[in-house]
């Protein structure tokens, strides 16, 4: 690999442009700051020799962030996201959407249609009769381009043809920054319909907690992590098939949805004949729900969630300009999904396979279908020139600063 940087950077230069460098040998780029360093995606699987002008393709997959270390109350350090250990096992697992960025529209299209200025445009379904993450060519199974890198951030772009993903008519621009700071990580997303043709856009990070890493002798589950959402008194209703009703409902105090009077924990509730139901037919239990985030203008001092466990003393507080906050207890993960080697792998508190409620996925975005619920006023599709703009901050803590 260090004969490859070499001969990128000589090519480059010949070419009079500035380039950027090749990932690590595993497929992975780094990025550090004070008290964090996370990786992120880029998987080798293509390289490329174009007649004379020296230029070394690669394919980044999903734009994912694998693997972010941060130090436990004891000064452990610990990788507190779900992922893989070899970049290149990224493809066949975009389904689950490990660290990716889903797109053009991320979550549920319900009955895998919508409607702009009177047409219809049907969409790929793969989730039962709706339509998941725009189907099975979204942007969490494409491969992106690496634009710019630091040593503490790094860039992507996608060129999202019409109709990639079957239904999503105008191109996309699309561009997915992560940049890190003292114990921060901060995600700024972009994407503009430059065309003549309206789109829908909604954009989410889909990152998968466990902020035991997998090594809490007494359990691997989440079921133990505090949560906290205090903006979040209401909620999207959901069917069966956790697709959004229409309805919006307001959270009692002491509801199996309720986040919002003060923090509890994740599996509180476990004992409730409501915990299955509570996400979907078929569900284990747990959540898979989309919370309203009322309180706007509060993210820039305020987190909307906090995520915390007692046992590392680990703490993530989140601020964001999203109205909304998809909650996912990993209910249909589990039992094929290796843990990494990063969090003990085989023979840690598991049979180094992650079970159902093993990590907990927090996406902030807007209200999930919306697209399709107009009375809700929400805007999701965009028009020629027009840009969405989507950003989330990660602020890492223990309990006992």
């Amino acid at each position: 690999m260090k004969s490859l940087s070499i001969l990128f950077t000589i090519f480059s230069a010949a070419r009079g442009a500035t380039a950027v460098p090749p990932p690590g040998p595993d497929g992975k780029y780094t990025l550090t700051a004070e008290g964090i360093r996370a990786q992120v995606n880029f998987v080798p699987m293509s390289i490329k020799w174009i007649g004379l002008t020296g230029l070394w393709q690669f394919i980044p997959f999903g734009a994912a962030i694998t693997n972010l270390f941060v130090e436990d109350k004891n000064g452990v350090e610990r990788d507190i996201v779900v992922g893989f250990d070899n970049a290149a096992d990224y493809p066949p697992s975009a389904l689950g959407h490990f660290g990716e960025i889903p797109g053009r529209y991320a979550g549920r299209i319900g009955n895998g249609q919508y409607t702009i200025d009177g047409v219809t445009y049907s969409t790929e379904k793969n989730n039962g009769n709706n339509t998941l993450h725009s189907g099975n060519n979204g942007w969490g199974f494409r491969t992106f381009e690496v634009v710019a890198l630091t040593e503490a951030s790094i860039t992507f772009h996608i060129r999202d043809a019409s109709n990639s993903s079957i239904g999503m008519l105008g191109d996309v621009d699309g561009y997915i920054s992560y940049t890190l700071t003292p114990k921060s990580w901060k995600v700024k997303m972009s994407a503009t319909a430059p065309d003549t043709h309206k789109t829908p856009l909604m954009l989410t990070q889909h990152t998968y907690w466990s902020l035991d890493a997998f090594s809490n002798p007494t359990t691997d589950l989440i079921l133990d992590h505090s949560y906290y959402m205090p903006f979040s008194q209401r909620i999207l209703e959901p069917d069966p098939n956790m697709l959004p009703t229409g309805q919006i409902l307001s959270i009692p105090e002491g509801d199996i949805n309720d986040f919002w009077s003060k923090p509890k924990l994740v599996g509180t509730d476990r004992n409730s004949p409501l915990w299955k139901s509570n996400c979907g037919d078929g569900c284990e239990g747990g959540y898979n729900n989309c919370w309203i985030v009322d309180k706007l203008g509060s993210q820039a001092t305020e987190p909307v969630a906090t995520l915390s466990s007692g046992w590392s003393g680990i703490k993530v507080d989140i601020y964001t300009d999203q109205v909304g906050m998809q909650v996912y207890s990993c209910n249909w993960v589990g039992d094929k999904m290796p843990i990494k080697k990063t969090q003990g792998g085989p023979g840690a508190a598991t049979n180094g396979l992650m079970k159902p409620s093993g990590c907990i996925a927090l996406e902030a975005q807007d209200w999930s279908d919306g697209i399709n619920h107009p009375e809700w006023g929400r805007k999701q599709v965009y028009g020629p020139g027009e840009t969405y703009i989507w950003e989330a901050t990660y602020k890492f803590s223990t309990l006992e600063d």
